[in-house]
């Protein structure tokens, strides 16, 4: 059924990754990316395909170096011309959280509390326990990125972005009062989250193999962004701007997820922030291709695999869907194929195993790989 997966003999070359999405090579059969797997997907595969035992990357599991040789194992065996890997500080932040449902998962599933936040007052500030740069664990990513097989590249980030730690520590609902009535406090939350940020990248970016930074920050809905375009530029973009100025600074490119609808602040973010490629589609905001039409001569496209189809869809629907994007993005290069925003647990491992061999089939099919 997966002819062609777990592949016996990778040939990684994360330089042509970087380079195929940045439009330095001739367009061809785009490479794989993808955002994230969820454990209860990628723990059959590790152990029914890849023949490993599963190590979950439970709490003070980040040294057990065999949890990350697995991680290494996964995606260089699927393909994939890098590993990616996050993890970020500790903000103390609210969470509703219940039992996952979907089948083959154990862990729980959370949401922001989007009522109530931890910082609500100017008081509330001032007693917060931020967390420490410093007292952060840089080891997974050190041992990844020492550990690489040949050609394999370290994509990185910190886990969720400036946006989401803002409104994740004020609450949506408190956030949208605050930029009313004390925009101050607003800023003074959104700068102190960018500092912290800014330097745990200042510590990422001296990692040895990390080849592009592909930071998570959603910040859309089905029509538009969740605060004003101008709220979302002063509070939010303009750390981006510092981060990938830092990126860029390395020689390494700026890839961006964000889910929603994102076309008020899309100029400012590519040519303002100035990101290499957007990861985050789903077709009924705005197909991947038809992305590529109007912005894909400024940006990489990344993904495009809609995840309702990756849900609900059937092997062969998948597959063909994986197929269209690589015969019309693929073709038009500064592309890579993957799921419109991760494999979350309730995408049938079966679908996304389709997925990721159609796309590797395209590439054997034309050497690339």
């Amino acid at each position: 059924m997966y002819g062609d997966l777990p592949l016996r003999k990778p040939r990684p070359d994360a330089r042509r990754f970087v380079d195929t999405l940045l439009g330095k090579v001739k367009p061809g059969a785009p490479p794989l990316v993808e955002y994230l797997v969820d454990d209860a997907v990628a723990q059959p595969i590790v152990t029914g395909l890849l023949g490993r035992e599963w190590i979950a990357p439970a709490a003070g599991r980040d040294r057990d170096t065999r949890y990350l040789d697995t991680t290494i194992e996964f995606w260089y065996r699927l393909g994939y011309d890098f590993v990616r890997f996050e993890r970020g500080l500790a903000f103390p932040e609210r969470h509703v959280v219940t039992a996952d449902t979907a089948p083959g998962t154990h862990r729980d599933r959370s949401w922001a509390d989007e009522h109530w936040g931890a910082i609500a007052t100017w008081a509330d500030f001032e007693r917060y326990p931020w967390p420490l740069v410093e007292d952060f664990d840089f080891f997974p990513y050190e041992y990844i990125g020492s550990h690489l097989p040949e050609g394999m590249g370290l994509v990185s980030c910190h886990a969720a972005g400036i946006y989401e730690h803002l409104s994740w520590i004020m609450s949506y609902e408190g956030l949208c009062l605050a930029i009313h009535d004390d925009p101050a406090l607003v800023k003074a939350v959104s700068d102190r989250v960018g500092e912290l940020l800014v330097g745990f990248y200042g510590h990422l970016l001296d990692i040895p193999g990390i080849v592009a930074i592909f930071p998570g920050d959603d910040m859309g809905f089905r029509s538009g962004t969740l605060i004003g375009p101008a709220e979302m530029k002063s509070y939010c973009l303009s750390w981006h701007r510092k981060i990938a100025a830092m990126t860029h600074d390395k020689g390494l490119p700026y890839f961006l997820h964000s889910c929603g609808n994102l076309e008020r602040i899309l100029d400012d973010l590519i040519d303002w922030v100035r990101i290499d490629g957007k990861h985050s589609y789903e077709d009924a905001i705005i197909p991947a291709e038809t992305f590529q039409e109007r912005y894909g001569s400024r940006i990489a496209v990344l993904g495009g695999v809609d995840i309702n189809v990756l849900t609900l869809g059937t092997e062969s629907e998948v597959r063909a869907r994986t197929r269209t994007l690589v015969e019309t993005c693929g073709r038009r290069g500064r592309y890579a194929v993957g799921s419109g925003n991760s494999i979350p647990s309730y995408i049938p491992v079966s679908n996304y195993l389709a997925m990721v061999d159609e796309a590797v089939g395209a590439r054997l099919a034309s050497r690339e790989i």
